[in-house]
């Protein structure tokens, strides 16, 4: 009798001698697969709320970075203008928008 591999994926994994035998006899081989089951949930449910929650937190951070950032030009234009127009006078009231350097 001619030697043959075994076909398919599973089949190496198969003694050679029941494979042999369940050939000869037509007896078919059963394969036990011990497998054991998780306990408890898989860690991408735990990390998914997380890496969610944290990008808010990024995209919040950056609002507010971005906020501070249009005010702080704001406040600087602002002076910019006062301390080269002088004071603005309306009818009988003038307002000295900055002080001058002394």
């Amino acid at each position: 009798m001619a030697h043959r591999d075994p076909p398919g994926i599973i089949a190496p994994h198969i003694p050679a001698d029941a494979y042999r035998r369940a050939e000869a006899t037509g007896q078919p081989v059963v394969i036990v697969v011990h497998t054991t089951d998780q306990t408890g949930r898989p860690l991408r449910h735990y990390l998914f709320p997380i890496i969610v929650a944290g990008a808010g937190v990024v995209g919040v951070f950056g609002l507010v970075a971005m906020f501070v950032a249009l005010l702080d030009f704001a406040v600087h234009t602002a002076v910019a203008i006062g301390s080269v127009a002088g004071p603005v006078g309306i009818g009988g009231i003038t307002l000295r928008l900055a002080r001058p350097k002394n």
